[in-house]
């Protein structure tokens, strides 16, 4: 079914849209007829006014709402701290979520942050997220929102993230001048974009310097310690065992070192990884991991500046995606051994 907006209503009474907005408000310029026109019009359409939209009409709650995925990987916490330093100066209150990574806990975080009259939401999407008509909706009808690492392409509006491809090029060509020629990629879930554009990169630079890539070395997997594990011990129990892997992100890459030293294997003389996210666990695991380090800080601090933004612009802004620069940090699970 349709979400009737506020432009709808307008156009099927042939009107302006702050005439339906003034209407609704209750606004003195409006004659009795012409309300009551439009607001049985409205009724019929089914259409009922955005609550955190009207509310912005008279106040501001001062309360700013951010959901993630989870906290167990240290990126979201550190982001969240960014996001805190720029809010909490400008006198905001900042209700933190947590999705689980599931699609209908995220939205359900999100109507409960709407009943809350937030003034805006920063928000990094969960691993079910597909679809994303609702916010459309929210973001139609003028409603500040912020979407940080995890985004869609499908959503028109702030968008903050690290190059991707860029630096999972970075991280494989690494693997490739330390010598090692079969180079398996553990990819995310293949609904994130963040992990198409990582796969991307790693296949990319396996053209580059001419070295084959075929699905076998691809293994989607998904993004806790667990998992990489699991895909870990597969490939220890069918002895196809690379020379280097490239893993989506630090949890993933962790669990693969934590299965190989559990079979004996050593790291880097075996099997040598890299990571992606420069989580706190990278220096503190035996060996330290190289991994691409993402400026999570910034990433929080630069989110919360655009929406703020958003806010005082009062709908009158052009939606920007600021890809931020990263950094490899090579360490000891990389290196090629002489």
């Amino acid at each position: 079914m349709k979400h009737i907006t506020i432009k709808d209503v307008a156009k099927k009474l042939n009107c302006s849209v702050s005439t339906i907005s003034r209407a609704f408000n209750d606004k003195y310029d409006i004659r009795k007829e012409t309300r009551d026109l439009i607001l049985s019009t409205a009724k019929e359409m089914g259409y009922s006014p955005n609550p955190i939209a009207k509310s912005l009409l008279k106040q501001c709650s001062n309360q700013i709402g951010v959901i993630v995925p989870e906290f167990t990987n240290s990126f979201f916490p550190e982001a969240i701290i960014g996001m805190q330093e720029v809010l909490l100066k400008k006198g905001y209150q900042v209700l933190i979520m947590q999705s689980n990574e599931s699609c209908v806990t995220e939205l359900e975080n999100v109507k409960t942050l709407e009943n809350n009259m937030v003034d805006g939401m920063i928000i990094s999407l969960s691993l079910e997220t597909k679809n994303v008509e609702y916010y459309k909706n929210l973001i139609s009808q003028g409603f500040p929102l912020v979407i940080f690492n995890r985004v869609s392409d499908e959503l028109n509006t702030h968008k903050v993230l690290i190059d991707d491809y860029k630096w999972a090029f970075f991280a494989t060509e690494h693997l490739i001048y330390q010598g090692y020629k079969k180079i398996f990629h553990f990819t995310g879930p293949s609904g994130l974009a963040f992990s198409q554009k990582r796969k991307s990169g790693f296949i990319d630079a396996h053209r580059k310097h001419r070295l084959p890539v075929d699905e076998s070395s691809i293994i989607e997997t998904s993004l806790m310690i667990g998992d990489g594990e699991r895909v870990m011990e597969k490939l220890i129990n069918t002895g196809n065992l690379p020379d280097a892997i490239f893993a989506v992100n630090d949890p993933t890459a962790i669990g693969a070192m934590k299965m190989l030293k559990k079979y004996g294997y050593k790291i880097p003389g075996d099997v040598a990884i890299v990571g992606f996210t420069e989580s706190k666990l990278a220096e503190l695991i035996d060996p330290p991991l190289t991994s691409v380090a993402q400026p999570t800080h910034e990433i929080g601090r630069t989110a919360a500046l655009l929406l703020l933004e958003e806010i005082e612009s009062k709908g009158i802004f052009v939606p920007q995606t600021v890809i931020l620069n990263g950094r490899l940090n090579v360490r000891e699970s990389s290196m090629k051994l002489k």
